[in-house]
């Protein structure tokens, strides 16, 4: 009861005092319509006195709506204003309002107030310094607006736009938000390191304007069509250049949309950086390149290396039947040499086809290379230093010697043409770990330890356009004369068939590294010493088998086991081998020699049905057509033994009389 009459004796001192400020000038005089209009707008109207206190002399009945406290309250305590102000806003308000005070300027702010329930309620408080006739500020009235709903609103916008770009920055993919000119208007810090600028060197920039040359234009018919509607979006792959001048492939995704910001309509550019992907492809096509190259070159060398061992042991039977003062044996000599050099012609292509048999030997790099130095150092000359740089316990690797020792002189050849004017061939051994992260951005690569045999020369360096061709086969840069175009075919072939890696890095006028991984093996290195091949043709009087679809290196090969004392059955194919072995089943047959290539029936096969008949015929098989992947369809026991054609008359007595004595 006691509160109620407070209560109302404020509100009528109030209304008293709302009088005497009316009759004060205050207040509009026109009555009781004013009051009404003021008391009805959708703000409080507020005057506040320019004194110490700052105390209100009128508030508008809308403030209890707006705060849960009567006008009377606020005319009654002074401090109430003050204490109901956010903490976190109080000094700043304060500052402005006494700023205000004292030099008769106009006061607009935006703060919280604490409402009597404790929720809080952000206000736009604008209030004018009223001045009496002399000029001198009297009061200030003013109006407060609640302006929560709209702060919220502003604040959720805040939030959207901190979720956007948090999003926006942590995208893995570059993105830009371009205008209709062209030009970035903001990017992400995956574009800005994909291109290598920073946020400011960007913006405004013309995006095409930091395109490859050759592809700046790639997609300007799509992007009108953008523009006018006729697409909601397009896709494709064109280059940008670094600001280091790297080419960076891209995959590029631009769509159309409107109403970001200020521009009524933009393009977003969704940009992801597929230079890896792209490595890869070509990486994946040279392979298959080489594939069907080296299936072409594999049956070419092995057609011709029937001929040529044709002609060579004839040649070389005619060599052994005539006198030294024959006046015919030179020019049989020139056709033997002949006929070695375009045996030799086969055998590379052989090694870019991978079909040629390595003789695979555990082996030490480094021991072959200290082998090597004095040769390799007078093929580069004399105006070329020769630097090795050999790692201790080097990782032993399993490839065939001689193979290998070819590789590295057909590596150094290049090396030295590289380099006419002299400068310096670095030769370099190292134990490595590809780890899964290099596999996957090196094609066909498998995890794990390697040897790295590396070449670095200092010489002119290569294009991108020559860099991709390198490896191709008849593909030169010298002059006519000068190559054939198989030196780094070969190198290829014989590192792929060894299970390894070779990887090419060149600048022009750096100088080109090749690098060669091949993997470790845990065992012992073998005994690599030769041992010359001289004395007469071993022979022998056992029965042999022979079964070649060729019909003249059948003949040859027929009368060399003949002359060294062999009985020789002889079969064009499969049928007529297995024919004859049915007819002599009472008979023994000591070996079968057999290609392993040939129409109908090949030689597993025919060797397959012909043991049942003769269990105790040894087996040599011939050919110039096969490798690792052949001998695992064939089903071919590591160790079988094995005739590499071209052969020569002394390496077929000895290879047959070495299986027969096994």
């Amino acid at each position: 009861m006691k509160l109620q009459q407070g209560a109302r004796k404020r509100d009528r001192f109030a209304k008293k005092k709302e009088e005497a400020e009316e009759e004060k000038g205050l207040l509009p005089t026109s009555g009781i319509d004013y009051r009404t209009l003021l008391e009805q707008i959708p703000a409080v109207t507020y005057i506040t006195a320019l004194d110490e206190t700052g105390s209100r002399r009128y508030i508008s009945p809308q403030i209890e709506t707006m705060l849960g406290f009567p006008s009377s309250e606020w005319l009654t305590d002074p401090q109430l204003w003050f204490r109901r102000i956010y903490p976190d806003d109080r000094k700043r308000i304060l500052t402005e309002f006494y700023k205000s005070h004292g030099n008769g300027q106009p006061f607009r702010s935006e703060y919280r107030l604490i409402a009597r329930d404790g929720h809080i309620v952000w206000v736009r408080d604008e209030g004018t310094v009223v001045r009496d006739e002399s000029g001198h500020p009297c009061f200030i009235r003013g109006f407060m607006f609640d302006i929560s709903e709209l702060m919220q609103t502003k604040e959720a916008i805040q939030k959207s736009e901190a979720k956007f770009q948090t999003i926006f920055e942590g995208m893995a993919v570059g993105i830009a938000l371009v205008n209709t000119d062209g030009r970035v208007m903001e990017s992400n810090q995956a574009l800005q390191k994909m291109l290598g600028y920073g946020v400011e060197e960007v913006y405004g920039k013309v995006l095409n304007e930091l395109a490859h040359l050759e592809d700046a234009t790639k997609d300007l018919d799509l992007h009108k069509k953008l523009i006018a509607g006729e697409k909601e979006h397009y896709q494709i792959e064109k280059r940008y250049i670094r600001k280091d001048g790297e080419v960076v492939w891209a995959r590029l995704n631009v769509s159309l949309a409107t109403g970001l910001r200020e521009v009524s309509s933009y393009t977003i550019h969704m940009i992801e950086d597929i230079t890896a992907w792209k490595q890869l492809e070509t990486q994946f096509l040279q392979s298959q390149k080489m594939e069907t190259v080296g299936q072409l070159a594999g049956g070419i060398a092995h057609d011709l290396n029937n001929l040529f061992t044709v002609l060579s042991g004839y040649c070389q039977l005619s060599l052994l039947e005539i006198k030294e003062d024959h006046p015919l044996r030179e020019n049989l000599e020139e056709i033997r040499k002949t006929t070695g050099r375009a045996a030799e012609l086969t055998h590379q292509l052989l090694a870019i086809s991978r079909r040629q048999v390595l003789d695979m030997k555990v082996l030490d790099l480094n021991q072959l290379l200290m082998g090597l130095e004095r040769m390799l150092g007078r093929v580069i000359g004399e105006d070329i230093d020769l630097i090795t740089r050999l790692a201790e316990d080097l990782g032993r690797v399993k490839t065939d010697p001689g193979q290998i020792e070819q590789a590295i002189l057909n590596l150094v050849v290049n090396a030295r043409d590289a380099m006419p004017n002299g400068g310096r061939l670095i030769i370099e051994t190292e134990n490595v770990e590809l780890d899964k992260s290099y596999a996957r951005s090196h094609f066909n690569v498998t995890p794990g330890r390697y040897t790295l045999l590396s070449v670095t020369d200092t010489g002119c360096g290569m294009s991108p356009e020559v860099k991709e061709k390198i490896f191709d086969p008849f593909f030169t840069t010298k002059g006519k004369g000068r190559g054939t175009g198989l030196g780094l075919s070969m190198v290829y072939g014989i590192v792929k068939q060894s299970g390894g890696y070779i990887w090419v890095y060149s600048e022009i006028n750096q100088g080109t590294t090749f690098k060669i991984y091949l993997p470790w093996v845990d065992e012992e290195a073998d005994d690599l010493s030769r041992q010359e091949e001289t004395g007469d043709f071993p022979q022998g009087d056992e029965t042999i088998l022979l079964v070649e679809d060729e019909d003249s290196l059948r003949s040859l090969t027929a009368k060399v086991l003949r002359d060294q004392g062999y009985t020789v059955l002889e079969a064009a194919n499969g049928d007529e081998a297995m024919k004859l072995a049915r007819e002599l089943a009472h008979k023994k047959i000591h070996l079968v020699l057999t290609d392993l290539v040939m129409p109908q029936m090949g030689g597993k096969e025919l060797v397959e049905q012909f043991k049942p008949l003769h269990p105790d015929a040894r087996i040599l098989f011939i050919s110039g057509y096969t490798d690792g992947v052949m001998i695992h369809q064939a089903s071919l026991q590591p160790g079988t033994p094995f005739l590499q054609k071209p052969f020569s008359p002394m390496e077929l007595a000895r290879k047959v009389r070495e299986v027969l004595d096994q």
